[in-house]
């Protein structure tokens, strides 16, 4: 038998677990800064030369 603090504790998990999952739901949908982008690309433009010196 649960007891009522067990039973508590159960539904504040769940509602935490339901808003992370929220929070990170959305900011998968953001987009990337454009400063951000043109680091990567240019990061994979010396990954690709460092490739090519090989």
């Amino acid at each position: 038998m649960t007891s009522r603090s067990d039973a508590k504790k159960a539904k504040i998990a769940e509602y935490i677990d339901e808003n992370l999952k929220k929070v990170f739901s959305e900011l998968e949908s953001d987009e990337m800064p454009d400063q951000i982008v043109d680091l990567l690309s240019v990061l994979r433009a010396q990954d690709e030369e460092l490739k090519q010196k090989k």
